[in-house]
């Protein structure tokens, strides 16, 4: 197994975060009613990629940076350093749920946030982060035993398992368990089972990427078949929206089916995603050396990440 950084895992993350950026940057300040029509598309509308890449290449890095080290004596060092990144992504999701409902929210619904009673919208993604810390180390020795066909099963029957339980589970009344597993239409989170699939996506892409990324021919075949996954996704998205394209592309820029994910919206952010990765891996260290901010972006995403909600929200949002 190959293992550590590869740089057009680190650009593929920053342009996931450089997207959040823009998304935060857009609605966090503005309301849709006061975005011009190409503030919504199709400015806001790239921005929907963000969070569906970012999972992707979380998984991928997963592949290259840890998947490797399991079953050898650095593994346990490795899990560790997993476990204490995810404890350090939890705290920092919290201070920022204070630092984007500080300004627009009573003090109530802030403690609502910090207690599981209700959720953040900007900094979630976060929560989802370290959540999946806390039980993917454990998950990863199974992952490097088991084989491709298992592997791509896993994929599935996590996503059937979100679908069955999202539809026939209450979770005991507690909405903000089931919000935390499979989503709740009441609160904008994203799932460990209905977006967990992507992680193991990514895991599954990562390891092709590995094994093709530093051969020349095969890596550009590898972008070639994820470009063209890409181009069949965003296919079967405008066949699906029908006659009013133009109109499904509005809601989506307007998170309509983001939460709990929606068959439009993930074809439309998955096509994009893989168009963005075929991108990255093709460009490879030249694309990331030439855009080297986005590729430190995506190096410091936590970083990136504190800063700019702090900025945006802390700063940008009290002075409006």
């Amino acid at each position: 197994m190959k293992t550590g950084r590869i740089e057009a895992i680190d650009f593929a993350r920053g342009v996931a975060i450089a997207l959040m950026i823009l998304s935060h940057g857009i609605k966090g300040l503005l309301t849709f009613e006061q975005m011009p029509s190409w503030g919504l598309v199709p400015i806001h509308l790239i921005t929907k990629f963000s969070s569906t890449l970012f999972i992707l290449v979380f998984g991928m890095s997963l592949r290259a940076v840890y998947l490797p080290h399991v079953g050898t004596p650095a593994w346990p060092e490795k899990r560790k350093r997993l476990l204490v990144r995810g404890v350090l992504v939890f705290f920092w999701y919290k201070v920022l749920t204070v630092v984007e409902m500080l300004h627009q929210y009573p003090r109530s619904e802030v403690v609502d946030a910090l207690l599981y009673r209700a959720f953040p919208v900007y900094v979630e993604i976060l929560g989802f982060y370290a959540v999946a810390l806390m039980w993917l180390p454990f998950a990863l020795p199974l992952w490097a035993r088991v084989s491709d066909g298992l592997r791509y099963l896993a994929i599935v029957a996590m996503g059937l398992l979100a679908y069955v339980l999202y539809h026939s589970f209450d979770f005991w009344g507690i909405e903000a368990l089931k919000a935390i597993f499979v989503e709740d239409e009441k609160h904008y989170s994203w799932g460990q089972l209905s977006r967990g699939p992507l992680v193991l996506l990514g895991l599954v892409i990562g390891d092709i990427t590995a094994r093709w990324y530093y051969r020349g021919p095969a890596r550009l075949w590898l972008a070639g078949g994820l470009l063209t996954i890409g181009v069949a996704l965003f296919s079967l998205f405008l066949l699906s929206a029908g006659p009013d394209v133009s109109g499904e592309l509005i809601a989506i820029a307007k998170n309509v089916g983001k939460h709990p994910p929606e068959l439009r919206f993930a074809l439309f952010t998955l096509g994009g995603s893989f168009i963005i990765l075929s991108a990255a891996i093709a460009g490879g260290a030249r694309l990331s050396a030439l855009f080297a901010p986005i590729t430190a972006i995506g190096k410091n995403s936590l970083q990136s990440f504190v800063f700019h909600v702090i900025v945006i929200f802390g700063v940008y949002r009290y002075l409006l």
